[in-house]
């Protein structure tokens, strides 16, 4: 069953019948679909975050503190503390939640989040784009030709992102959260696919460091989208932070 939020800035597919105790997040570009095997067979409400699925597009760039304010204005109104479930994207939302609004969130189950900026992001972009952006905030570059750059030398994810989000993604993308980690003071479960290329393991290993009470587990032989390869794992992880007993 979809439920409105907020004034129908945020939409969500709620599961199971009794109080709502786990909410989902999902990455980017992606919807609440993805979180369906997961929370199969929970009290849960899987969110669509604004700009996919049913949500409409947030009014300005936000960041992820943004995307959690909205979200806390939500949970708010649940009438006790979530374990909040955050994919990739949407566990940078659930990290920003977690560290501003820690009396919402009783418990994180994190996997795939891009939290922290690798070291080698560094790297800057080809010396022909970054010229060309010089030349585009000058108005020496037409915006046909940086649209032409950019879906040359962006990412999937930046060339498919359109309007406000593609703002959005720049945005997020430069977002570490270092600082809040380390102000959660709900405990976390770190769930990783060993393969995962995306936020690879080295980043869940140095966020487990930040945090105050964690536990990291790694999933042999899955990649990025564990909420498809390995969604039982993942509800039993959730399960564990509700104190509910799991084979």
């Amino acid at each position: 069953m979809l439920q409105t939020f907020c004034g129908g800035k945020l939409f969500a597919e709620r599961y199971g019948s009794a109080p709502v105790e786990v909410v989902g997040l999902h990455g980017w570009a992606r919807t609440r679909a993805d979180l369906a095997g997961p929370l199969a067979g929970l009290n849960a409400l899987a969110f669509d975050l604004p700009g996919f699925g049913a949500s409409p597009d947030p009014p300005a760039a936000w960041g992820a503190e943004d995307y959690a304010a909205l979200l806390a204005e939500a949970l708010a109104g649940l009438g006790r503390p979530q374990v909040v479930l955050g994919h990739s994207f949407g566990g940078r939302v659930a990290i920003k939640l977690a560290a501003a609004w820690p009396e919402l969130v009783s418990g994180l189950v994190l996997t795939g989040v891009p939290m922290l900026r690798e070291k080698s992001d560094s790297a800057s972009p080809a010396w022909r784009f970054r010229v060309a952006r010089w030349g585009s905030r000058h108005g020496l570059v037409s915006e046909s030709r940086m649209e032409r750059l950019r879906q040359r030398y962006g990412s999937a994810d930046y060339r498919n992102a359109q309007g406000i989000m593609r703002s959005v993604l720049v945005r997020v993308v430069n977002e570490s959260y270092g600082e809040d980690l380390a102000r959660i003071t709900c405990p976390v479960e770190l769930i990783w696919g060993a393969n995962d290329t995306v936020a690879p393991v080295a980043v869940a290993r140095e966020a487990s460091a930040l945090l105050r009470d964690a536990k990291l587990e790694l999933i042999p032989d899955a990649g990025h989208m564990t909420p498809y390869s390995s969604p039982d794992v993942l509800r039993q992880s959730v399960q564990r932070l509700l104190g509910v007993s799991t084979p």
